[in-house]
Parts: structure tokens; sequence; C-alpha cells
């Protein structure tokens, strides 16, 4: 690593270490090759995914940047490091749906596949101890976590990505079935995307392939036993590379 000079260990959640610097407000965040499903029930290392997350989220927030949504991303150094602006993180996790998928189908009746058409947005309060429970306005309200102004730049903020996504895999040819993101407060108060954009925090399936096990290329890989995560994820990177500016390199 070069350009930074690492500091202390703030965080260490599943899939990645947050790490401060010596430059106020700037983090490096290290992709783990954990692989986690069930809230952490399930565990495993795969050689390699470290790197092929951070690659691919280094791409996605490039791709996303362009086109006017604002994200803490600031460059990758070395193969799993990337640099980012310090956010406050907001702690809801915000889930777009643009096809029926996992627990929405387990908890309601809809039909696996199904198009939701406007995309369906969920609010989940982060916190494994209370099993990220489902949000709705009077308990948002009740927990002030959000106002009401700061609820709406959300839905605006998570609608504008998912455009940008859908555009990003349309081209490659994966259907975006949902995804997840965090999003922070940076010190001058903007809202950003932060934490990472991959097939650990989306569902994507391959339009190029009829099998509904072999078209998956996300964690459900790693959900469902079907083997061939990395080389899934890997599938992925290069579809995206093929379209996505050069990730910015840190200094």
């Amino acid at each position: 690593m070069t350009a930074f000079s690492l500091g202390p260990l703030l965080y260490e959640g599943k899939a990645k270490r947050v790490f401060a610097t010596a430059t106020p407000e700037l983090l490096a965040v290290e992709f783990k090759d954990d692989a986690t499903a069930f809230n952490a029930e399930k565990k495993a290392s795969l050689a390699g995914k470290g790197a092929c997350n951070c690659r691919i989220s280094a791409l996605i927030f490039t791709w996303l940047q362009a086109r006017g949504v604002p994200t803490h991303y600031l460059g990758v150094s070395g193969e799993r490091w990337m640099l980012v602006r310090s956010v406050q993180v907001v702690p809801i996790e915000v889930v777009v749906r643009n096809l029926a998928a996992g627990s929405l189908c387990r908890q309601l009746p809809i039909a696996l596949g199904t198009r939701l058409d406007p995309p369906l947005i969920d609010l989940y309060y982060k916190d494994d101890a209370y099993g990220d429970p489902l949000l709705n306005e009077a308990r948002l309200e009740w927990l002030a976590l959000l106002s009401a102004e700061q609820r709406g730049q959300v839905a605006e903020l998570a609608l504008a990505v998912n455009r940008g996504l859908r555009e990003l895999f349309d081209a490659v040819d994966l259907e975006l079935v949902d995804f997840k993101i965090e999003l922070g407060f940076a010190a001058d108060g903007q809202l950003l995307l932060a934490d990472e954009i991959s097939p650990d925090t989306c569902r994507l399936w391959d339009r190029r392939v009829g099998d509904c096990d072999a078209r998956i290329l996300d964690k459900d890989r790693f959900r469902q036993d079907l083997g061939g995560v990395v080389e899934a994820y890997g599938e992925v990177l290069k579809r995206v590379q093929g379209v996505c500016p050069e990730a910015q390199v840190y200094g």
C-alpha cells in the first residue's frame, strides 16, 4: 500500500475491515475473503473473493459517480484495499427490489421473479441482535433515525442508484433482481452511498442462462450450496470491466 498511512482498526464486519489513516476523514477498507449467510450462522473463507468484490465495487462506484450519484469512494490501493471518505453511517439497510425474490417471497404471496414496477424500497434496522427487522414509517419516527426530509433523500438516492445499476447490468446481460445499500452523512452533511456494491449485496441473474440455479451469479450460490461462488463473482467482474471506466487508484 502507498499514498496513505494505515492507522488503527476501527471496525471489523463480516466481509470487511475498516481502518483509520493519518489523514483526517480518510478511511481504508480491506475486503476479506470471508463469506457469511443467515446472520453469520453459515461461514466460509473463499480465496479471491475479497479482491474480486473490491474490484467490482470500485468499478461500480466509478460508474455511479459518473452519473451523478454521490458516494464515499475515493480510489483503490492494491487488490483488496479501498480508500473512502469517513461518513456517519445511518443504521438502516436500504433494499431496492426490481423482481420478487428471497425474503419477500417467503413473507408475502408473491411468486419468485414477479416484476415490481415501480421498484419496492424496504428499510431494515441494521442490528444483528434484533435480526435486522423491517421498518415502517411509525417505527422510523419512533426511533428518530431520520427526519421526514432525510427519509425522502434516502428514497431519492436509492432510486438513483437503482437506475444507474440497471443501466450497467442491462448492458452486460445481467438481471438486477434486488440489492441492499448503506448510506451515511459526510462531515458537510451530504448523504452518500457507502459500504460496497458487489455480488455480496446484489442478486444478479445471468440472462444468457435459462436454468434457475445456473443463472445465479451472487451470494445465493453460497446460501444455497450451489458452489462456484468465486467463479460466479469473477464472471460479474469480467462483464462489468467490459463497460465501466477504469477504477481510480488512490494517490
